[in-house]
């Protein structure tokens, strides 16, 4: 589809084309074109086509059902550079240090025990065992702070923005499952 602009030069009407799909192109980045770096401060480095992007963070978009695919590359800006499809497509080492990263940003404890949840003033206040340890932590009623990610898959944030996985909602007992229940959105 193409679409034509009317730009001001001058004292000039100009009349340029521009082609909405050229717009939307998505750069990928491959092992071809990008080389992924760890600097002495733990930053991630990325070099693409030449070009140095001193810090970058990973944004993946399926971060709790598949975070190895789809895994958007940008600055500190929120200025996306490309887009990884696939961290199978890179080698072993550049793998190892992309998955460090994202498990960085998207590190949610695995709840496997519910003590307790107790609800007051809008708020319910979670006592659980994660597979990182002994768990204590608030989470404001309603706005989808625990939510369905997959059927049997429940994502839980807190007030501080940590996230807490249940894996499998099959797992629980029937009286964690209660719990949890009046909670999901």
């Amino acid at each position: 589809m193409t679409k034509l602009n009317i730009e001001l030069t001058g004292h000039d009407l100009v009349e340029t084309k521009s082609d909405l799909a050229e717009a939307a192109k998505m750069k990928y980045l491959t092992k071809e074109n990008t080389v992924f770096l760890e600097t002495e401060g733990h930053m991630l480095t990325v070099h693409v086509d030449g070009e140095i992007y001193p810090a970058v963070f990973l944004h993946c978009s399926f971060p709790h059902m598949n975070n190895r695919i789809f895994i958007s590359v940008r600055t500190g800006e929120n200025e996306e550079i490309g887009m990884i499809k696939s961290l199978d497509e890179f080698p072993s080492d550049t793998v190892t240090l992309l998955e460090e990263h994202i498990h960085l940003r998207y590190f949610a404890p695995e709840i496997t025990k519910i003590n307790k949840i107790n609800e007051e003033f809008g708020y319910s206040y979670w006592d659980t065992e994660t597979r990182s340890g002994t768990c204590y932590f608030t989470v404001r009623s309603g706005r989808g702070n625990v939510t369905v990610v997959t059927a049997n898959r429940v994502l839980v944030t807190d007030v501080d923005g940590n996230r807490f996985i249940i894996k499998d909602l099959n797992d629980l007992t029937e009286k964690e499952y209660r719990m949890v229940e009046m909670l999901m959105a």
